[in-house]
């Protein structure tokens, strides 16, 4: 399952969860302390969706968009209970 990500680095606090209407259309809104510097950023993005999402850190790719804000994240794992979840991250 690929999904958009709108990330935010350098945030105060991790959080996975909330909408971003951007103009591909819903993403899901993740801010990582990490700053955008030498993949960090990114590295942090995959490891709190991991977590988000009840996966392993191999489960969960950078599809799109490694130097930009807006990512497309690949998710390896049972499709209904990733749109369980992706479901109430939108609404978190």
């Amino acid at each position: 399952m690929r999904i958009d990500v709108r990330v935010r680095p350098g945030a105060r606090h991790e959080r996975v969860g909330g909408c971003w209407d951007g103009p591909r259309g819903r993403a899901l809104l993740v801010a990582v302390r990490a700053k955008a510097v030498d993949g960090k950023a990114n590295d942090a993005v995959v490891e709190a969706l991991a977590s988000a999402f009840g996966l392993r850190r191999a489960d969960v790719t950078l599809v799109a968009g490694l130097r930009a804000r807006d990512k497309v994240v690949e998710l390896v794992g049972e499709p209904n209970l990733l749109r369980a979840r992706l479901t109430v991250l939108f609404t978190g």
